[in-house]
């Protein structure tokens, strides 16, 4: 099959790679429909070593089954399946709790795995992690069906971990795919006020098509000060941060109000983050977040999708074919594409 690999920072490259096959009972073997290229994918694109490459890549797909291991049912060849970027049981003590990207069989796709960006893939745990979509799937919808393998569930999950209720003001940090979804989620939820933190204004219109009320583009205590002047100086109670950056926590820190909570879902690409006195302690701030478990969101995302009544595919702004993943790559790191949909 054909393959996408990161060898190193900068340098992908679409390859021949051995088909997957079953290798545990509880496998299956999916053919890719579609998959994408993620902002997280950037993180290693511009840090991995040639030491440390190639490396497979992509985690984000759903497809057909073409064959599952001996233990696994409730599925069979020819089902439509969409896949959460970590597999999972769902029947361990976490999965339980709805924390599948703990489950004590579990695991992330491309790692030690494969990737999705592929023609194929082997997905462990696939009775627990797949989930069965309708057989006669309108074409049009498979782009929000992609999302719910990660961006859409992501996005959901800050805002679930943020409490965002009815009447609530909420502040997003970050224009990508992830940040416009947790603005689509919160507004889903009934966040009355959404100030989206974003400078790329096809990406923040998108954000107000999703429910945003505000738009800050200033940054650093600049935006700090803006999203306090709207909110009589106090901040917002959520604060969903989508970055994965250091400054954007910082922001993050300076827009919400005492009391709130800060909910991380950007990629950390850094350890030391204040959470001492006047940072986290003394206001009575909750920091929360981590690796969605989308495999906990899909159920209850799925029907909204399959209706058309939310069009979480509208974060993808290119198609691609798979052999073009290199360009998706450096359409996205060079801000000319939010999100690019892959076509094996």
């Amino acid at each position: 099959m054909r393959a996408a690999f990161l060898y190193k920072a900068g340098d992908v490259r679409v390859q021949d790679a051995p088909d997957p096959t079953i290798e545990q009972p509880t496998d299956a073997l999916v053919r890719i429909v579609r998959s994408c290229v993620c902002g997280s994918d950037l993180h290693p694109y511009h840090s991995l070593t040639a030491a440390d490459g190639p490396v497979p890549m992509g985690h984000e797909f759903h497809g057909v089954v073409e064959e599952t291991g001996s233990e696994v049912s409730g599925l069979s060849r020819g089902d439509l399946v969409v896949s959460p970027f970590a597999f999972a049981d769902n029947t361990c003590e976490f999965c339980r709790e709805g924390l599948h990207t703990s489950c004590l069989r579990g695991g992330f796709f491309a790692a030690g795995v494969g990737g999705a960006q592929a023609e194929a893939i082997r997905v462990p745990q696939a009775q627990g992690t797949l989930v069965k979509l309708p057989g006669d799937v309108d074409e049009e919808l498979l782009p929000s069906l992609l999302t719910l393998a990660d961006v859409y569930g992501t996005g959901y999950h800050a805002a679930k971990q943020a409490r965002v209720k009815p009447g609530d003001s909420v502040t997003v940090i970050g224009d990508g795919a992830v940040g416009l979804l947790a603005v689509l989620s919160a507004q889903r939820l009934g966040a009355e006020r959404i100030i989206l933190m974003g400078r790329h204004k096809t990406r923040t219109d998108l954000g107000i098509a999703f429910g945003a009320t505000d738009v800050v583009a200033e940054r650093g205590e600049e935006g700090i000060a803006k999203v306090r002047d709207l909110t009589g100086g106090h901040g917002t109670r959520a604060v969903l941060e989508a970055v994965g950056h250091m400054p954007a926590y910082d922001m993050a820190v300076g827009a919400v109000r005492p009391g709130g909570v800060i909910s991380r879902v950007g990629v950390p690409q850094y350890e030391a983050a204040p959470v001492g006195f006047t940072s986290l302690f003394g206001p009575n701030v909750t920091l929360t977040g981590g690796p969605a478990p989308v495999r906990a969101y899909i159920d209850e995302l799925l029907p909204a999708v399959l209706d058309g009544s939310v069009e979480p595919g509208r974060v993808f702004d290119r198609t691609l074919p798979l052999e073009q993943v290199p360009d998706a790559y450096r359409a996205m790191d060079r801000r000319e594409a939010l999100k690019v949909l892959i076509t094996p």
